[in-house]
């Protein structure tokens, strides 16, 4: 599988190395990280992206913003984690992920040093609790990828949108865990990647990945969706998620919400995969839910190439919202959520805050 991100050395002295995946699928290069500065960097310019990758790259970063502290002042080292997970928390807005992850790290320095721990004590546990979020998130991949593997069926098609793999999370991937769990039990299935505009995540990333996994895979444009879906090439559609509201309602790459939309309109089952960490309970709906706005040059100067007039507007919302009624069912590492609603979301999640 692929291996997204690793860190390499000691809490007071490592690094965070990562698949550079801007560069995907020509070159696969991986780059260190020193600082959380570069983390938010790669996190901001998304040569880390996926949910919960930048959940676990974040987890990283905090370690990375406090190695070079000195001082045993618990106020000053108090002050310098507010600053590390609040800057890291500005990289990306609408990935619950990486504020779950912060949390996590601040919850983690704060037990240690009520209990009297060093700086290096803390920079110790902060780094055996990124790990620990790091290894949750294989497991958690594992398990949506066995509990999805029976909804699809020997020979199926199915259709996916931007990157669910390995290269959103630790190794294995959400949506296409599911995918990876159905075919190591012999079912073979064969997989239309929308390309996944204006980044080509499904094009570079997901694509990439399922070729050097020996998938079946076929990359198709955007607007070609619902085409393959009337010619019944299609009988499922699995995206991941970036944040899912109390409700059911799902965040996710932009044009999913249209994806979900056509599905419907053919009848076929609309699949979403994401740990219990990417739900945000707090939030009652998906109107609730930010939705990042990126630069207008990546849809006027794609790839380095200009395809837009000068001076010409551009809205470039990062991610859409697919309502609850359009999720055929959420596949998380606690089960399986059908019918999508408040009520059977809250009953599998139930001990989740």
């Amino acid at each position: 599988m692929v291996e997204t991100l690793r860190w390499v050395g000691e809490s007071d002295v490592g690094s965070l190395w990562l698949i550079d995946q801007t560069l995907l699928p020509t070159e696969k290069i991986e780059i260190e990280l020193n600082s959380a500065e570069a983390v938010c960097e790669a996190i901001k310019s998304l040569r880390i992206r996926g949910a919960p990758a930048i959940g676990i790259a974040a987890a990283y970063g905090t370690l990375l913003g406090m190695q070079s502290v000195s001082s045993e002042d618990p106020d000053a080292w108090h002050a310098r984690l507010e600053r590390v997970t609040d800057y890291l928390a500005r990289s990306r807005p609408t990935a619950v992920n990486l504020f779950w992850a912060l949390d996590r790290q601040k919850e983690c320095a704060a037990r240690v040093r009520e209990h009297g721990g060093s700086t290096n004590a803390v920079r110790q546990a902060l780094l055996i609790e990124a790990q620990k979020i790091h290894q949750e998130d294989r497991e958690m991949c594992r398990a949506i990828g066995r509990w999805g593997a029976d909804l699809l069926e020997a020979n199926m098609g199915v259709l996916t949108h931007c990157n669910a793999g390995g290269l959103a999370t630790s190794d294995y991937g959400t949506a296409l865990a599911v995918i990876y769990a159905a075919e190591e039990s012999g079912k073979r299935v064969s997989v239309y990647a929308d390309e996944t505009r204006p980044l080509l995540q499904g094009a570079r990333l997901t694509a990439w990945e399922l070729q050097q996994h020996g998938v079946d895979v076929t990359v198709i444009c955007d607007s070609m969706a619902a085409q393959v879906m009337r010619e019944k090439k299609v009988q499922a559609v699995i995206t991941g998620a970036d944040r899912i509201a109390a409700n059911g309602d799902v965040a996710n790459k932009i044009g999913t919400y249209q994806v979900a939309l056509v599905a419907a309109a053919h009848d076929i089952p609309f699949y979403v995969a994401a740990p219990s960490n990417t739900f945000d309970l707090a939030l009652a709906s998906g109107e609730q839910i930010p939705i990042e706005q990126r630069d207008r040059s990546e849809i006027t100067h794609g790839f380095g190439r200009q395809t837009a007039p000068d001076g010409i507007q551009v809205y470039n919302p990062a991610f859409d919202v697919t309502p609850a009624h359009l999720v055929t069912a959420i596949i998380c590492e606690r089960g399986i959520i059908r019918p999508v609603n408040r009520s059977q979301i809250k009953k599998t999640l139930s001990g989740i805050k």
